[in-house]
């Protein structure tokens, strides 16, 4: 999962899974300076080991894969209503940078 411009990585105990991040590089990432851009693209880690650094961890796995494909910037997202997403990203050193609403219409 390390080839392309899609990464997977995984955090274990005992050899047991206990959280994943992915990670893309994208032509342009909302509210980033630069382009291309490390795009977070989902992270997840067991209820039981949150709060434990688990999610830094990979976050930082995800910054050195960016770093190693000479990008300088990495970009996420989360819903408005996710607070715990939102507070997650301010402590693994994310800045906010813009809100929008999305919309759709079935034709």
């Amino acid at each position: 999962m390390l080839e392309g411009d899609f990464a997977g990585f995984g955090a274990f105990e005992d050899g047991a899974p206990i959280g994943f991040a992915e990670v893309s590089q994208r032509a342009y990432g909302d509210g980033c300076d630069t382009a291309p851009v490390a795009w977070l693209e989902g992270i997840f880690v067991m209820p039981r080991y949150r709060q434990r650094g688990v999610g830094k961890l990979l976050v930082a796995a995800v910054e050195d894969w960016g770093r190693s494909r000479g990008l300088s910037e990495l970009g996420s997202d989360a819903a408005l209503d996710n607070l715990t997403s939102r507070l997650s990203h301010v402590l693994w050193g994310f800045d906010e940078t813009e809100r929008v609403v999305m919309f759709r219409k079935t034709l």
